[in-house]
């Protein structure tokens, strides 16, 4: 691979950079197969618990790369980018995408496949498939209304309105925003404190919600019940070490 998406483990957390800061890291193929190969590294990789996916320079990224959707792209198969984002959701590792500055249509797309997203007070997203007269092939149909709601999700496609971290953060689009001068500290601390509880839990959790999602609750219920995965093998090493702090702070 060359630098396209650059990789930078540290204690349990892979941060991976968008980087074409020059192009404010529109996404090209080349990009996407980085990506792809990246989040495949980290699918097998044990000493991974935590994703952080966020853009050099000064945006998350300003969308999918106009200049080569004109010249028409060669994808390796019909679908690939989507195929690509599918993967990347169905990590069993808490993912975060953090975003400051521009976070436009297929940059959104890639954003949303994420667990879910930080913004920074710079932050600017939209979705302007209508503007270029494009449909959504990278989800945005199926993410966008999970995220939002449906007719939220109709009103941003329809009117290709571009809006700030504080609205994202108002419709449900981002969990958080924080001040740009605090925005890497506290990306950081928030997977901290992801990092600090179980892998399996994180894990079994991500594939509990993700088979029952928009079932009727009913059926989630039996759902859960029936294919529970039990307890993970840091159960008893988490509890005999929480229950000796609590007798260190009784004597």
């Amino acid at each position: 691979m060359s630098d396209l998406v650059l990789r930078q483990d540290k204690d349990g957390l892979a941060t991976l950079t968008l980087n074409r800061p020059d192009k404010l890291n529109a996404l090209t193929v080349g990009v996407f197969r980085e990506l792809r190969q990246n989040v495949l590294d980290i699918q097998t990789d044990d000493s991974v618990h935590c994703v952080v996916l966020r853009g050099a320079g000064k945006c998350f990224s300003a969308g999918h790369d106009l200049a080569d959707i004109a010249e028409g792209e060669k994808v390796p198969s019909p679908g690939w980018h989507s195929e690509t984002l599918r993967l990347m959701e169905r990590l069993p590792k808490p993912v975060i995408a953090a975003v400051h500055g521009h976070c436009y249509t297929g940059a959104l797309e890639v954003a949303l496949a994420a667990d879910f997203i930080v913004a920074a007070e710079s932050a600017r997203f939209g979705d302007t498939h209508a503007k270029w007269a494009l449909t959504p092939v990278w989800g945005m149909s199926q993410r966008l209304p999970r995220r939002v709601g449906i007719a939220t999700a109709k009103r941003l496609m329809f009117t290709a309105e571009m809006f700030g971290a504080a609205e994202a953060h108002r419709i449900g689009l981002a969990e958080h925003v924080y001040p740009d001068s605090e925005f890497d500290a506290a990306v950081e601390n928030l997977a901290r404190q992801i990092l600090s509880n179980s892998p399996f839990s994180h894990a079994a959790n991500k594939r509990l919600l993700e088979a029952t999602d928009a079932r009727d609750l009913d059926g989630g219920l039996q759902w859960e019940i029936l294919n529970c995965e039990g307890v993970g093998p840091d159960m008893q090493q988490r509890i005999a070490a929480f229950t000796g702090k609590a007798k260190k702070a009784d004597t």
